[in-house]
């Protein structure tokens, strides 16, 4: 019966290894989701208009 039957100890661990991973992915979209936006971000040209040689 015991050849069966997994320890009581490792199922344990398999269930914080998933709650891990999810909170890994969650960052990481985060992460990916705040970096794309600071691509855009950069992509956007600042300065719409000649304000540069506006006095001149």
């Amino acid at each position: 019966m015991s050849d069966q039957t997994p320890p009581k100890g490792t199922s344990k661990p398999q269930h914080h290894a998933a709650i891990r991973e999810a909170r890994l992915k969650a960052a990481l979209k985060a992460n990916m989701g705040r970096r794309k936006q600071q691509a855009r971000a950069r992509k956007k040209p600042e300065n719409t208009g000649d304000n540069e040689n506006k006095g001149q």
